[in-house]
């Protein structure tokens, strides 16, 4: 499978993959990782063992990213969880299958945390996680309370580097071989894709809030996919995989958790290239 093997719904016109030079900013992952190691270290000799306390009745489920698991958002659980919080893991060992039969998985998951706690969920994505969170916010209103995407290229999925593409191409092959398990060529071509891109563009029930985190450094995915028209949009600094820890970041999702969470709105210029 080559890169046009997926759709060319998938990335709409006004939409393009990031340049070399940003994947290149990518590389800041390595001082966003060592500002959250100070931060955390710093949060820990700050907070008393006892203020860790949930504080908030509504619980937070984490969904993790393309390719990645419930441990690459360890560090947000960890921080959410000082701030009163409490968290949830999605149960996403690795989110390459099929991203419809996930969303089936994650709104099971959903509706056992919603039956635990006896209220709505809000619901954290990373990326492919936040358009999964999305479609979930969707499709059961009655569930989910807010939800908040982080770099979720939801307007334009197909507007990632070629280095994600190569992966989805391996994903593939691997499936035709036999491993059924991991995604396959409808999930980027055909009506899987359709239905997993109408999931994630359904409209919203007015009394689900809605945050979306995106960065103009985001080397992965094109940043101006990641603006929902509906959606309270919150610029950061980070890359793209460092949204997941980077304390900047990490304040932003505690802010947008808050119930009905009064952030300004951030406006963007469309036409500007990534």
């Amino acid at each position: 499978m080559t890169q046009r093997t997926v759709a060319t719904f998938l990335t709409p016109e006004g939409f393009s993959q990031p340049s070399v030079v940003g994947v290149l900013r990518e590389g800041r992952v390595v001082s966003e990782a060592g500002r959250y190691a100070v931060h955390a270290l710093g949060a820990r000799r700050r907070t008393p063992y006892a203020s860790h306390a949930p504080r908030f009745s509504e619980p937070v489920l984490l969904v993790p990213g393309f390719a990645a698991g419930d441990s690459s958002l360890a560090p947000m659980s960890r921080a959410l969880r000082r701030e009163g919080f409490r968290t949830y893991r999605a149960d996403i060992r690795a989110n390459v299958g099929c991203t419809v039969a996930a969303s089936g998985q994650l709104e099971e998951r959903l509706e056992e945390i919603s039956l635990r706690r006896g209220s709505r969920v809000r619901i954290v994505g990373h990326s492919l996680g936040g358009m999964l969170a999305r479609g979930l916010a969707a499709r059961r209103p009655d569930l989910v309370a807010g939800i908040v995407t982080m770099g979720s290229p939801m307007l334009a999925p197909g507007a990632h580097h070629v280095s994600l593409a190569r992966t989805v191409d391996l994903l593939v092959r691997l499936n035709r071989a036999g491993m059924r398990h991991l995604m396959a060529e409808d999930c980027v071509a055909g009506l899987c894709a359709r239905a997993s891109l109408d999931q994630a563009r359904a409209p919203l029930s007015d009394d689900v809030d809605f945050t979306a985190v995106f960065s103009r450094r985001d080397g992965i995915v094109d940043w101006r996919a990641c603006i929902d028209p509906v959606a309270t949009a919150v610029e950061v600094r980070s890359s793209h995989v460092g949204m997941a820890f980077d304390p900047a970041v990490l304040a932003a999702v505690s802010a947008a958790l808050r119930p009905r969470a009064a952030t300004s709105v951030v406006e963007v210029d469309r036409g500007e290239s990534a």
